[in-house]
């Protein structure tokens, strides 16, 4: 069977996709009529649509494909919609954490009954301080803060019948956190692919940092290290040896990224993008711009990265070395601003310059500042952009002088660097909004499939955890199909905001 493309259909007879022409997919026909589009129909937890035990029943009836109000439907892509619609969030009882990053790691813990793998959640303030917040029961067995769960969505009085099994206890080491030189900008897990790992062979046991910088001095590139297992009390001053700054800079540190092919980073900075080796520390810059370089995301191959401007500009930028004897100076290029950006202040600005292996005709502009970027791996052609404005777009590369092949309506943003967070299976795209009301969208169609408040301040970041299998039908029965369908994953996500750490699970 031919791989679904977004934005594409394939046809049998002549033997390749052709793009989708009209409306695109999941949004309404009326759009383009309206002068304030709506978003698109929330699928909630609300009963106003068919719960997950009806949809089960009409497949049971009509088989894979079902005939839906919307048209004919795909089972398993619709019953995986009315899963994402209907989360079940717990909140735990932390302290307020503030603005900054979040990310998270794997790390092994010596116990008096062995050795153990447990997770660990780290985030990084605007005040400079590292926090640790461990998932399970090895907090138990030192002196650390327990943090329990309590659900916030849905409300108790309207809980849904199935429940899940919260994720055991979180712990925060009881003790100092880790002062950094300056402000946390970046917390990046840095997936070390191994055969020794457990179900998807992936070992999250590093992670790169990034300082902002400040009026004294520009900002830093850590790296967190927990190859060798820890012990099950481990003190501030062992966990800040397993972390060593790589590299510092003159300038301002926005964002990075990590490249687990040839063990580099990327940062983003005031004055444009530069390559770290990280077992060296050897920098080279790559890309100069004068507008700060908010977002960046390694191509999954890569070989090139994206580079998210404050002028709104998404650029990629080639990082392989150039063949002996050729210069490695910078190119000038200068890059025509889209009709967007000439109105208002910029009417009379033209061109914006920039220097590096970038190719001008490949840049694509969203109306305000980049917030977040995000490619993904089922086809490496496409990447998710999310603007400063409340733009949700996918783009093709190979389509890029088209535009976006999709939109998400909905998001609330104005001023706000709220990060995009994409399911290990790449069928969702979560996000926080200015409003408070965290939303998922179908990649494939861009439906908006959730859209709530739970907590009092802005989601900024999501981690996913690693994937567990997905469990089996309710009625037990195992055919080839529901086999194959038992293989997908189920949901489990970390949510930052400032007032605290969320946990949000589907199956």
């Amino acid at each position: 069977m031919p791989q679904e493309l977004p934005g594409f259909y394939f046809d049998t007879e002549k033997n390749r996709y052709f793009p989708i022409k009209g409306p695109i997919p999941g949004t309404s026909r009326s759009i383009a009529q309206k002068p304030n589009p709506k978003p698109t129909q929330v699928i909630n937890s609300h009963g106003t649509r068919a719960r997950t035990s009806k949809l089960l029943q009409v497949r049971e009836l009509s088989g894979n494909v079902l005939s839906l109000k919307k048209g004919k439907c795909n089972f398993k892509e619709e019953f995986q919609k009315r899963l994402a619609s209907q989360p079940t969030v717990r909140k735990y009882q932390t302290e307020k954490i503030g603005d900054g990053a979040f990310g998270q790691i794997c790390l092994g813990v010596n116990t008096p009954e062995g050795q153990y793998e447990t997770e660990m959640l780290l985030t990084g303030s605007v005040t400079g301080y590292l926090s640790f917040f461990e998932v399970g029961k090895v907090g138990q067995d030192y002196n650390a803060v327990k943090c329990s769960p309590k659900q916030v969505w849905p409300l108790i009085k309207e809980n849904k019948e199935e429940s899940y099994e919260a994720p055991d206890l979180i712990w925060k080491r009881d003790g100092p956190d880790i002062c950094m030189s300056a402000s946390v900008s970046c917390i990046k897990s840095c997936a070390k692919h191994s055969t020794c790992t457990a179900d998807n062979g992936v070992n999250l046991q590093h992670a790169l940092i990034t300082t902002l910088g400040s009026e004294t001095s520009g900002g830093s590139v850590y790296v967190l290290n927990f190859v060798n297992p820890v012990d099950s009390n481990p003190s501030t001053s062992i966990i800040r040896k397993s972390m060593h700054e790589v590299a510092s800079f003159n300038c301002t540190i926005w964002t990075a990224d990590y490249n687990s092919i040839a063990n580099q980073a990327v940062i983003g900075t005031n004055l444009g993008a530069a390559m770290v080796n990280l077992e060296t520390g050897r920098q080279s810059w790559v890309f100069r711009s004068k507008s700060d370089v908010l977002a960046q995301q390694f191509h999954p191959l890569g070989n090139v990265v994206l580079c998210g401007l404050r002028n709104g500009a998404i650029v990629t930028v080639d990082i392989r070395e150039r063949p002996e004897g050729v210069s490695n100076r910078l190119i000038r290029h200068r890059i025509p601003y889209s009709p967007l950006h000439r109105t208002g202040q910029n009417s009379k600005k033209q061109w914006f310059e920039l220097k590096g292996n970038i190719c001008p005709s490949r840049a694509v502009f969203l109306p305000s500042s980049i917030s977040s970027l995000v490619s993904l791996h089922f086809d490496d052609q496409y990447f998710l952009a999310s603007a400063m404005d409340g733009s949700v777009k996918l783009y093709d590369h190979r389509l890029i002088k088209r535009g976006p092949i999709q939109s998400y309506e909905g998001h609330v943003n104005s001023h706000t660097r709220i990060q995009l967070g994409v399911d290990p299976s790449e069928r969702f795209v979560m996000s926080g909004g200015e409003d408070c009301n965290l939303r998922i969208w179908s990649i494939k169609s861009g439906e908006l499939l959730f859209d709530d408040k739970f907590s009092n301040s802005i989601p900024t970041n999501v981690c996913w955890r690693r994937p567990e299998r997905f469990v089996g039908m309710q009625d037990g029965r195992q055919s080839d199909e529901d086999s194959q369908f038992g293989q997908s994953y189920s949901s489990d996500a970390w949510i930052r905001t400032e007032e605290g750490l969320f946990h949000m699970h589907w199956y």
